[in-house]
């Protein structure tokens, strides 16, 4: 018998608080990014970036919806975007919301247009050792994914 059993509760699913717990620092990362001008999105400014300057790159999030998974050319993108990620040993992980996403990062800056965020990443600034705990976090769950064959996982984001 659980504890849950116990006390008439449902049981929380496994993983379930370590999901949480990454969906919550991935949107402190994203915030605190975007803040610190460490914040690159859309699927060709991205893979420009890496092509740059792979060695800069400290974490990718790729996100689609449902209507996303029929897109053909973005699949291709996100394949290649999760070879050079595997590749160049940068953490990646997936989100199925991208509203959530656009309500955490917004529109840019330059011009206040909705981008693209099928893609969206981290960037170490060059001035100082940026140490992120979130960032930490989310290199944490990254690790202890791979370790279970899940390469790139699926976080949700908080409400």
């Amino acid at each position: 018998m659980t504890l849950e059993e116990v006390h008439g509760q449902e049981p929380v699913p496994e993983g379930h608080d370590r999901m949480q717990g990454a969906g919550k620092a991935l949107h402190e990362l994203l915030v605190s990014a975007q803040r610190r001008g460490c914040l690159t999105a859309g699927v060709y400014e991205s893979a420009k970036l890496m092509n740059v300057d792979p060695d800069n790159v400290a974490f990718c999030v790729l996100a689609a919806d449902e209507e996303d998974e029929g897109d053909i050319a973005l699949q291709i993108h996100f394949t290649l975007i999760q070879a050079f990620c595997c590749e160049n040993d940068i953490d990646i992980v997936r989100v199925t919301d991208v509203p959530k996403l656009a309500a955490i990062v917004g529109p840019s800056e330059e011009s206040g247009e909705p981008r693209d965020l099928h893609c969206i990443l981290i960037t170490n600034p060059n001035e100082d050792g940026w140490k992120d705990p979130a960032l930490e976090k989310l290199n944490l769950f990254c690790e202890e994914s791979r370790n279970v064959n899940d390469w790139v996982p699926t976080i949700a984001l908080p409400e």
